[in-house]
This record gives C-alpha cells, sequence and structure tokens, in this order.
C-alpha cells in the first residue's frame, strides 16, 4: 500500500521460545529475499518500488472517493471481557481481536484518527474503532504485518504496552522492526523471518511470506521485512493475511498449513489497478486467496475504515459479492463483517501441524 509514501510526502513537503529462528546476518548463505545491501524483496526476486513520477501522476489524476461512515455495532464487552467461546472482534481497517484458548491476540492495532506520522494531515479515520484500548480485556500478543502507518501505529501500540506494566504484551513482528520497537519503549518484541516460528502459551506464531513492501521514512524503503501471521492454538488455526497484492504464495502456504479454520483476508485500498495492483489485492483476487489457502472461512478486512486509494467505500463489498456468485460461494464462506461485529468462532479439532515448517 502506498500510503505510506503519500505520509512521507505529506511530511517532508510471558516467556517466549523462538523456533528455528537463526539471524541471517549470521549466515553466509542469505534466504532469497535477502538482499546484500540489508533490503528485503518478494518471493518472486522484485521489489515493490513505484517510482516518485508514478505516485505524482496517480495523486493528480485522482478523484477522492466520497466518505462513507458505515455503522458501528458496539461490542458485548462483557463477552469480550469473558468470552463463551473462541471468537473473533473486527474494530476496523486490519485490527482484529482475536480470542482463542482464553488468550487475547491484536492483529495490527490502530486506534488512533489518522494513518500518517503526524495528527494534524494524512489520511484520517472515516470510521471510528469499534473499541477504545481500554475496553479492551488483557492483551497477550500483539502481531504486526509490516511498517505503514495504517497497519504499525505508534501511538496504540505504546498505550498497549503502557496500560499493562506488570504483563505487557508479546510483539511478534517481522524481521527488522524489533530495533523501532525498542525505540518506542517497547522491549517485548521478537522479530521473524518468513517460515519461522515462535510460541507463547500455547500458540504458535509464524511469519509467512506476502507480496508487499516496507517504508516508515524517506530514504528505508524495503529495509524491514513484511508478513502474513498464521497463528495456531490448539483449537483452532487463523491465518492474518495483513497487507498484499495477489501472488503465489498462498497457494504454498494453503500446502504447508492444511486446515486454515479462518483467513483475514484484505478486500479495500486497491484503485487505481496500475498503481496498486501489485501491492493491494482486489476482491475478485481475495477470493482467489480464499480458494489458494483452501480455508474453511474467510473475513475480509483493510476496508471501510479510511480513504487510502480511489474507489468507492462501499465498492469492496459490492464487488466482494460478484466474485462470490461467480465462484460459486456466498457470504457464509467470505463474509464481511460489520465494525464492532463479533463472529463466534467453533472448536477445531483438525491436525494442525505445517508441512514446511520444522
Amino acid at each position: 500500500m502506498f500510503k505510506a509514501l503519500l505520509s512521507v510526502c505529506l511530511c517532508a513537503s510471558v516467556s517466549v521460545i523462538l523456533v528455528a529462528c537463526g539471524s541471517a546476518n549470521k549466515t553466509t548463505h542469505l534466504p532469497a529475499h535477502h538482499q546484500s545491501d540489508g533490503t528485503f524483496v518478494n518471493t518472486d526476486g522484485e521489489a515493490i518500488s513505484k517510482s516518485f513520477t508514478d505516485f505524482i501522476r496517480w495523486r493528480w489524476s485522482r478523484t477522492k472517493p466520497e466518505a462513507y461512515e458505515f455503522d458501528v455495532l458496539v461490542p458485548d464487552l462483557a463477552s469480550i471481557q469473558h468470552p463463551q467461546q473462541n471468537q473473533i472482534t473486527w474494530i476496523g481497517h486490519s485490527t482484529f481481536l482475536l480470542q482463542l484458548d482464553g488468550k487475547n491476540i491484536l492483529t495490527d492495532p490502530h486506534f488512533t484518527e489518522r494513518a500518517s506520522p503526524s495528527n494534524y494531515f494524512g489520511p484520517k479515520r472515516i470510521v471510528p474503532p469499534a473499541m477504545n484500548i481500554a475496553d479492551l480485556p488483557k492483551i497477550d500478543a500483539v502481531i504486526i504485518s509490516h511498517n505503514h502507518y495504517d497497519h504499525m501505529d505508534e501511538e496504540s501500540l505504546v498505550d498497549l504496552f503502557e496500560r499493562q506494566p506488570q504483563s505487557p504484551p508479546q510483539f511478534f513482528v517481522p524481521l527488522g522492526l524489533k530495533h523501532e520497537f525498542e525505540s518506542i519503549g517497547i522491549s517485548t518484541a521478537i522479530e521473524l523471518d518468513w517460515w519461522k516460528q515462535a510460541q507463547m502459551s500455547g500458540l504458535t506464531f509464524t511469519a509467512l511470506p506476502v507480496k508487499h513492501w516496507s517504508q516508515r521514512g524517506l530514504f528505508d524503503r524495503n529495509e524491514t521485512l513484511w508478513a502474513g501471521w498464521m497463528i495456531d492454538s490448539p483449537t483452532f488455526r487463523f491465518f492474518h493475511v495483513g497487507d498484499s497484492g495477489y501472488s503465489d504464495d498462498f497457494k504454498k502456504i494453503g500446502e504447508c498449513f492444511p486446515n486454515i479454520d479462518l483467513a483475514a483476508i484484505p478486500i479495500g485500498a486497491y484503485d487505481p489497478r496500475w498503481f496498486m495492483k501489485d501491492a493491494h489485492m482486489d476482491p475478485a483476487e481475495a477470493v482467489q486467496v480464499f480458494e489458494d489457502l483452501n480455508a474453511t472461512q474467510a473475513v475480509g478486512m483493510h476496508w471501510g475504515t479510511f480513504i487510502l486509494t480511489d474507489e468507492e467505500m462501499t465498492e469492496p463489498l459490492r464487488l466482494l459479492h460478484e466474485a462470490l456468485v461467480k465462484n460459486n460461494l456466498n457470504g457464509d464462506d467470505f463474509s464481511a463483517m460489520q465494525h464492532g461485529q463479533i463472529k463466534k468462532l467453533p472448536v477445531s479439532i483438525k491436525e494442525k501441524g505445517s508441512l514446511c515448517v520444522h
């Protein structure tokens, strides 16, 4: 997603056991997605690197869509604080509260007004978060997909860390981001390369390749990694895609991780396609990802919260429905949750092993 570049341009003009998690800097043979200059590429060997000229071309020609304020459900806080079964709540954009086997996990937590390094300009939240941080239960773990401002919001992260001084959350981040977390006072970040795992209190977190890029400032393009996250508990397997264009990575993930119970897949921020396609899938591609993963169910994310790109805010819903019909699927297979909706998750007794990570 190119909101990182947008924001930069606006500004400038718990014990954790690591499993097979060795540092790439300590080996002679770098993985294929590691470049000799310290940057990263996607599994196809290419780095997403649109030029500033392309960026200006898009910004100059765009017609900004109208804001649409979706209804926000007020979550049942009693159910949130004391869930009777596994469940997931959509807070907005890519932020979910996932509650598995008594553990509370947040994905890409964003609770502030803007997806920007500034409190005064940059993409502004159209729909408020369905919950405030103060309403959350004790958070055990937080996953971060990459460092763009709508996914890695420092104010939210620091708030989450500081409100639990005796037992702060464990933060799981892609390779290269631990230093960034330490610089803002968060000491419990564990960084993982693709296909590496960490375990925490009966949960397993696996960082997996998706097609995207990273940038936080003017001169740090692709210096940190991006990732999707597989989260396994004894009773459920959940995959948070993060941010991604369509790629063959999802076929391999589906083969390596059978029996995915639920996948959170982005369906928004995709227009114009000439500029966004490499980094962001559209709803039809999201449905293809769902089928590539061979997941039991999917929920859409990365839509309906900010205006980041050119499609109308309601368009992802319509295109998702059309893609589901075309593929003989329905809303029970791949749903678009309401902001604040709680989705109950059944206990899954399917095998949770991986065929590719040992």
